[in-house]
C-alpha cells in the first residue's frame, strides 16, 4: 500500500472513530481490510480504496471502521486492577454511597464483554455485603458486532482459559456444546449499548466508578484531552477512574489527578485520595 492510500484509511479512522495510526501499521490495514474488499465484491483493496475517493457507501465506511477496532481483552486482564477494585475501589464506593445504595459502574470499550462480566462476577462474591444495593453496569463499544456477542455472553475454551479462575468458571458458566455461557443472573447485571467516545456523554448519566482502561493509547492528545475531561463531567465528585497502566493523565490534562499510591486510578482534584 502507497503513502497517499494509507493517509484516506488514516483520515477515515481519525475522523470516523479517533484511532490513529502510524506509517507502521499498514500491515494492520492490508490484513484487516482485505477481507472487508471481498465481501464488498472488490477485486482487491487497491479497487476498495478508490472507492474511498469518491463519496463511499456509508455501510462500507462502517465495516471498515469495525474491522480497524481493536477488541483484544480477557477475563480479569492485568489481575491488579481488579485486586485494587475489590479490595480497595469499591469499599471506598459503598461508603461514599452508602445513604443511596446505588453504585454506577461504565467500561468503556467493552469490547466482547469479558471486563464487565469479570465485575460482575467479582459482585456476585460480595452478595451478602451488597444485599438492597442496587448496582448498574453499563458496557460501551465502538463495534454492535462485538456488542452483540458481549450480550449473548457465550465463550469458547481459549476466551474462558485466558484469566478465568476454575472456581469461578464452574460456579458462573455453564458449558453447552463446545461453549461456555455465562449464568444469566451474571449476565442481567450488565447493560451493553453503542457509544463512541468521541461523542459527548450525557446520555450515558453520572458514574461511581469508571473502568476505561487500554483504550487512550489509540488516540492523540488532543483527543484523549476532551475524552478525559468529558468523562469526568460524567464522574462523581468521589468517582475513581481506571485507566491502563501504559496510560495516564498527566500532562494531558488537570481534570483529573492519579489516587496516592494506588497506580492506575484516577479521580477528580478535589478528591482527598488524589496527590497533591
Amino acid at each position: 500500500m502507497n503513502i497517499t492510500d494509507f493517509e484516506i484509511y488514516k483520515d477515515l479512522l481519525k475522523e470516523q472513530s479517533g484511532l490513529v495510526l502510524g506509517h507502521e501499521k499498514i500491515y494492520l490495514i492490508e490484513s484487516r481490510l482485505s477481507p472487508i474488499a471481498r465481501k464488498w465484491g472488490f477485486d482487491n483493496l487497491d479497487a476498495m480504496t478508490w472507492a474511498l475517493k469518491g463519496v463511499p457507501d456509508y455501510r462500507l465506511v462502517y465495516d471498515i471502521v469495525q474491522a480497524m477496532t481493536t477488541n483484544e481483552t480477557s477475563f480479569f486482564r492485568d489481575t491488579r486492577p481488579f485486586e485494587l477494585f475489590t479490595d480497595f475501589v469499591l469499599p471506598e464506593a459503598m461508603k461514599k454511597c452508602a445513604a443511596r445504595k446505588k453504585i454506577r459502574i461504565w467500561c468503556a470499550a467493552a469490547s466482547s464483554g469479558q471486563e464487565p462480566y469479570s465485575i460482575a462476577m467479582l459482585l456476585k462474591e460480595r452478595s451478602a455485603q451488597l444485599a438492597g444495593w442496587n448496582i448498574e453496569i453499563i458496557g460501551t463499544d465502538i463495534s454492535r458486532e462485538i456488542l452483540a456477542q458481549a450480550s449473548e455472553g457465550s465463550y469458547t475454551q481459549f476466551e474462558v482459559q485466558r484469566g478465568l479462575p476454575i472456581q469461578m468458571l464452574v460456579k458462573y458458566f455453564k458449558q453447552v456444546d463446545k461453549k461456555w455461557n455465562i449464568n444469566d443472573d451474571v449476565k442481567k447485571m450488565v447493560k451493553y449499548q453503542y457509544f463512541n467516545l468521541l461523542e459527548p456523554m450525557t446520555s450515558l448519566g453520572i458514574f461511581d466508578i469508571v473502568f476505561c482502561r487500554n483504550v487512550l493509547i489509540y488516540f492523540d492528545d488532543a483527543d484523549k484531552k476532551q475524552i478525559l475531561e468529558r468523562m469526568a463531567r460524567q464522574m462523581t465528585d468521589d468517582a475513581i477512574l481506571f485507566l491502563g497502566g501504559a496510560e495516564t493523565v498527566l500532562g494531558i490534562t488537570d481534570a483529573l489527578k492519579p489516587v496516592t499510591d494506588k497506580r492506575g486510578l484516577y479521580a477528580k482534584p478535589d478528591n482527598p485520595l488524589t496527590k497533591k
